[in-house]
């Protein structure tokens, strides 16, 4: 079972790791995952040993709340955050302002809180104007001190420091009210407005943090805001809104122009243009009639239709996209383990190093006659102590990784790069690798016959065998053969050599039509190969009778991909089960080295293994579902396709626009990823070791007095590094990818593709009806051309701009037809 959580109360790496522990330590956890990032904790457990309850009782115990993701907590605390914060620096302005402004600034002030008349109504303004900011922000203490015996986080190192510098400042109130001459000049040594600063600082990084890592979360937002909320059903002929979620199976949605599709489905009446960018990549509207596939999310730019529901609720295919985004974001990456690890013993060891510094500094000024040191031994070790507990809060640790996966990820699903987890997007960076399957990878997919030498009786005969196989050289025969209007025969026996090709009976006859291999007397097409065709075979019974030659067109941006995984110093390989010749041919064009031909789906698999034993970090890249074999036993399996049905493979990455240059782009987004996750990692690691070092007291000493560390210093040098963290995953999302560089000129194709429409239409019975109804849709501003088809019973219509499909259907009725 596996269930997701959020978890309230985690405000840094330490509690992350505390949360992690408190559940691992339960019988029947098989893995836990805690993302800091977002709140939320992945478990997978066994149902039959550990309950629900059993781990939210682990959760609370260890200091926090945990609860299904259908139930809204901390909402008010959310809301009430920046009012708290706003309330707190106007606290913090007064108290600044009766502590420091008429010492430093000659500001004002009345005689009372004046610490040269009244020192007892100076320190007592200061302890009146921090209560209200420790009450806005005791949080910090309720979690600090529940935590800190039981593994203190950032919480407790904020409570241990404001709290001392409160009691230390409680102290000197309470002793001035004993001795108001103050003879010891408790006055000059209050902290109270070290405390507010401590707590009004911390919160206002936390809140900068979270608005940056609200930032990081905009793509899955912008995901989730893509699937509309209602849908129209017909229901007994009336149109009625439901929520999506009460779509079932079988029921008519209808979909009107600007609709969003609300889930998966095909079409059963009407016809439209539809934008699929966000599922298939495809930048231009694809039209869609009758029995055409709808993939939810994607919207109706123009038409009218009505839709059979297919795929609802989690079965979509943009709710799949979704699934996988999310556990992507949620996974982690290797690379953070070690920074998990320093994060679970890092706060009791800031506490070990705060008390050394305490007896460091104590006994140096103790016992050396320090004319720079203008306070007491005790004074001067407490500043630095406290200083050390604030300033080495563990928050960037912690952030570091999650922040740069939720962007890495969210940016590749925004360009339409599926990575299925933490982990694959860290070794898409170290591949050195790359094999790619020819057809519909590095070609287009789609072959058309180019030659054939036998007659339309026995072509016939070979498109009524290719009929019943759905392998792209089969579709180019039978769309050649289609154009020609050839007649079916029965077909008996059918069989697909794997390897080879066809073999069937049809009229008492055995026909074969496939590769070389099937035919036993030499033959010589190398001429049509050496043009990078693939030459089909045809005998019948054991006679020779001819061939067909096909050829699958090389997609335009192959050869740039190719040579730009070639300047990343990547190892390109081209497997096919096509022959040498043909094979070599396609290399040629698109500048790949190493080609190996001839082989049988689990041949490449073979080779697959072949390279990984001599050390190579292999990615394959396929079409998804012929190469199933191979991606699963490469270490990145990469399937390109449409995104329907790749994403159901056996893949580590899906590329949903179908286009060869996101192999590249899912590279060089896994290196930048990678790269910022290490850049961040060791600013956090450099930063709170320098500062640590800087609150320690050396560089007062050493300075001779000159420089001073403070705790209130120390609250904004670690905001400072919680939120530069952030901000640096945040350049991921400035990231340029590569892009075709004839994108324009395909756009203005599949533009003039997207602008026709076919209206289904009643009442045509001669070529006079015809020229009516052409003459009726041609005077309607906007169409280029009209074109009716009496065998059809329809009119196809070219627009030039945006004309909706009524009032087209309004002028075919207004010249006397019917259209529907």
């Amino acid at each position: 079972m596996k269930k997701k959580f959020n978890v309230t109360g985690m405000t840094c790496a330490a509690c992350q790791a505390h949360v992690k522990k408190a559940v691992e330590s339960l019988e029947g956890i098989e893995s836990v995952n805690v993302n800091l990032l977002q709140n939320t904790m992945d478990v997978s457990y066994k149902e039959d040993v550990c309950s629900i309850k059993n781990i939210e009782d682990a959760v609370s115990k260890a200091g926090y709340k945990a609860s299904l993701p259908k139930e809204k907590i901390e909402i008010k605390e959310k809301d009430n955050s920046l009012l708290n914060l706003i309330i707190s620096i106007i606290f913090l302005f007064i108290l600044m302002y009766f502590s420091m402004g008429h010492m430093m600034w000659g500001w004002p002030i009345w005689d009372i809180f004046n610490m040269h008349y009244s020192k007892m109504g100076f320190a007592l303004i200061q302890f009146l104007l921090v209560l209200p900011i420790i009450y806005l922000n005791r949080g910090y203490f309720i979690r600090g001190y529940k935590r800190l015996f039981k593994g203190p986080t950032m919480d407790s190192l904020i409570a241990v420091g404001a709290t001392a510098s409160i009691l230390y400042s409680i102290y000197a109130l309470f002793s001035i009210a004993y001795d108001p001459s103050d003879s010891k000049m408790l006055h000059m040594s209050l902290y109270f407005e070290a405390a507010g600063m401590i707590l009004v600082f911390v919160s206002l990084g936390k809140y900068l943090e979270n608005l940056s890592k609200k930032k990081t979360s905009k793509s899955l937002e912008s995901l989730y805001s893509l699937a509309p909320k209602n849908a129209r059903l017909l229901k007994n002929g009336i149109e009625v809104i439901v929520g999506v979620e009460d779509i079932h199976v079988g029921d008519i949605v209808i979909i009107k122009k600007g609709d969003v599709i609300p889930v998966d489905g095909i079409v059963k009446k009407g016809n439209a243009s539809i934008n699929q960018a966000n599922i298939t990549g495809e930048s231009i509207p694809v039209y869609k009639v009758e029995n055409d596939i709808l993939y939810s999310s994607t919207t109706v730019e123009n038409g009218y239709i009505e839709m059979e529901a297919t795929k609802v609720n989690e079965d979509t295919t943009f709710a799949h996209i979704i699934h996988l985004v999310e556990e992507a974001a949620n996974s982690k990456a290797p690379i953070s383990k070690l920074a998990d690890k320093i994060a679970g013993i890092f706060v009791p060891i800031i506490f070990i190093i705060a008390i050394l510094v305490f007896i460091a500094n104590f006994l140096y000024v103790q016992f050396n006659n320090l004319d720079y040191v203008t306070t007491n031994a005790f004074e001067v070790a407490f500043n630095y102590a406290i200083t050390v507990i604030v300033i080495a809060c563990p928050c960037a640790l912690g952030l570091a990784t999650p922040v740069a996966i939720m962007v890495g990820t969210g940016k590749g699903a925004e360009n339409g790069l599926i990575i299925k987890n933490a982990e694959i997007l860290e070794r898409t960076g170290k591949i050195d690798t790359v094999v790619f399957d020819k057809t519909g990878t590095i070609t287009i997919g789609h072959p058309i016959v180019t030659d054939i030498t036998i007659n339309d009786e026995i072509l016939s005969k070979i498109y009524s065998i290719e009929l019943l196989s759905n392998h792209p050289l089969s579709k180019a025969i039978i769309e050649y053969a289609e154009n020609k209007n050839l007649k079916k025969y029965l077909v008996k026996d059918y069989q697909a050599l794997d390897g080879m090709g066809l073999k069937a009976k049809v009229v008492d006859n055995e026909y074969y039509i496939g590769n070389i291999k099937g035919i036993n007397e030499p033959m010589d097409y190398s001429n049509l190969e050496d043009e990078g065709k693939t030459v089909l075979y045809i005998k019948e019974n054991d006679n020779f009778l001819g061939i067909i030659a096909v050829r699958d067109e090389v997609k335009e941006n192959s050869k740039e991909a190719i040579s730009l995984l070639k300047d990343m110093n990547i190892h390109v390989v081209m497997l096919t089960g096509d022959n040498e010749k043909t094979a070599n041919a396609i290399s040629k064009m698109v500048g790949i080295d190493t080609v190996i031909s001839n082989l049988l789906p689990s041949q490449k698999a073979e080779v697959i293994d072949s390279l990984k034993k001599d050390g190579k970090l292999v990615s394959m890249v396929g079409d998804g579902v012929n190469d199933a074999v191979a991606l699963a036993k490469s270490d990145l399996g990469i399937a390109i396709g449409s995104g329907s049905e790749a994403i159901r493979e056996n893949s580590d990455i899906v590329l949903v626009r179908n286009d060869i240059l996101d192999v590249v782009n899912a590279i060089m987004l896994s290196k930048r990823t990678v790269f910022t996750i290490k850049l961040g990692l060791f600013w956090a690691f450099f930063y709170n070791f320098i500062c640590v070092i800087l609150a320690s007291g050396i560089f007062y000493h050493i300075s001779k007095g000159s420089f001073q560390m403070k705790p209130e210093y120390g609250s904004i040098a670690m905001s400072i590094s919680s939120v530069s963290v952030v901000l640096n995953a945040l350049s991921i999302n400035f990231f340029k990818l590569k892009r075709s560089k004839n994108i324009i000129e395909e756009k203005k194709e599949e533009e003039e593709i997207m602008n026709k429409v076919v209206i289904p239409v009643e009442g045509m019975m001669c070529k006079h009806c015809k020229a009516h109804v052409e003459e009726a849709c041609k005077n309607v501003l906007g169409v280029e051309d009209a074109v009716a088809s009496l065998e059809d019973k329809n009119v196809t219509v070219t627009l030039n701009k945006d004309v909706s499909i009524d009032t087209l259907k309004n002028a075919i009725n207004e010249a006397g037809y019917e259209a529907k």
